[in-house]
């Protein structure tokens, strides 16, 4: 390993200096042979014992690169020499160059830093979040939404070695499934998972947007989800196809704000987690549809009322329903006590609980939904009389 670093170091300073200099330039190990020269002619030769050492200029700078040792030779041509001294500090001066350079992180852990430490709440300044995006080519100003996949059976499986590997081909798929690169941050954030700050607006979902539907943006809202959980779907079973192991997605609302990003992170952490935990892997999770797990497993009040004030919306423009929501589990969800409670038919309120049950995707006469409805309706009493 080491050889072939010293090999790939040394056709580097090859071009560099052979280009500087306008000279042919070779490279030897430490034996004498030829690894790397401006002119193929020498490749594979041993300069010590081949007759076309007298082509050699004398001039020879011994070189080091990590713990291998070589030389550095300039081969005789009509230009003029180049001074020792020069030729040496030259030398030095790009090996130097291609050290420190290598020393420095890449692109792709800059970025996935930069999005780690946004998602944890390490950066608050909003300027320089944007301001280092934007030289790492990424576009924060779109509404984005987090999604945080659990890759972490087929990334770290196996030979360590592959890891950076596995990382970039499911990066590669979840890029090439959006098919707008530019629009779909990815990062890789440790422990087998792999985030996404996909842009959720109508357009950037448009492929999963049924007919008339239109996404809804606002700060505490939970219903621009349904696109976003429509594409996760696919995406997963596409991730899932091509690793041949167990994948988990976990979704985060849109929150406004380039700060949003965090909030938006630790529901789709939430999510996962809960999701995991409560209904297992294969599956893509959202806070919304976890059932009573949610209300149980968030410690956070505020993401608790959102909750509970999404799944009461659809009963908003319907005041009927909601009082006969709140009479039909205070009378412990009996028909015929809740019917004369509200002085209608009981076939009446029949109808009204089927209209709850289409509305809101919850049926108050099943247990787990009625559970899901008895807390929200509680939660949303009591932040009103906060």
């Amino acid at each position: 390993m080491e050889q072939d670093y010293f090999r790939e170091v040394a056709n580097t300073v090859v071009k560099k200096i052979g280009s500087l200099l306008d000279q042919q330039v070779i490279v030897a190990d430490d034996r004498g042979w030829v690894i790397a020269s401006t002119d193929r002619r020498f490749m594979g030769k041993n300069l010590d014992t081949s007759p076309s050492r007298r082509m050699l200029h004398q001039l020879r700078v011994p070189i080091k690169i990590r713990d291998k040792c070589g030389q550095l030779m300039i081969i005789e041509s009509n230009k003029p020499s180049v001074p020792p001294r020069m030729a040496e500090a030259l030398v030095e001066m790009v090996i130097n160059q291609i050290m420190l350079v290598e020393s420095l992180p890449n692109q792709s852990d800059l970025k996935n830093k930069l999005i780690y430490d946004l998602l944890h709440g390490n950066s608050s300044d909003e300027t320089s979040i944007i301001r280092q995006a934007q030289i790492l080519g990424m576009d924060l100003n779109l509404p984005r939404a987090v999604l945080l996949i659990d890759a972490s059976k087929y990334i770290l499986g196996g030979d360590d070695r592959q890891l950076q590997q596995k990382v970039n081909t499911i990066i590669r798929s979840i890029v090439d499934f959006f098919m707008l690169p530019s629009d779909t941050i990815c990062g890789y954030i440790g422990e087998g998972e792999v985030v996404v700050l996909k842009a959720s607006s109508s357009r950037d979902l448009a492929n999963w947007l049924r007919p008339k539907e239109k996404l809804d943006t606002s700060p505490s809202s939970w219903a621009n989800l349904a696109a976003l959980k429509r594409a996760a779907n696919a995406l997963l079973s596409k991730l899932r196809s091509e690793t041949k192991q167990p994948i988990t997605i976990g979704i985060g609302r849109y929150h406004p704000g380039i700060l949003g990003l965090t909030a938006s992170y630790q529901d789709a952490r939430a999510a996962l987690s809960l999701g995991l935990k409560f209904y297992g892997p294969n599956k893509v999770h959202c806070l919304d549809s976890l059932g009573i797990p949610a209300f149980v497993g968030i410690s956070d009040e505020r993401t608790k009322n959102d909750l509970a004030t999404h799944l009461l919306k659809p009963l908003e423009k319907y005041p009927e329903l909601m009082q006969t929501l709140e009479v039909f589990f205070d009378e412990n969800c009996c028909p015929t006590s809740a019917s004369k409670k509200l002085c209608i038919h009981r076939n009446t309120l029949t109808y009204r609980l089927d209209k709850i049950a289409s509305l809101t995707g919850l049926d108050p006469r099943d247990f787990d939904s009625a559970v899901q409805l008895r807390l929200a309706l509680t939660l949303k009493a009591s932040s009103r009389n906060e």
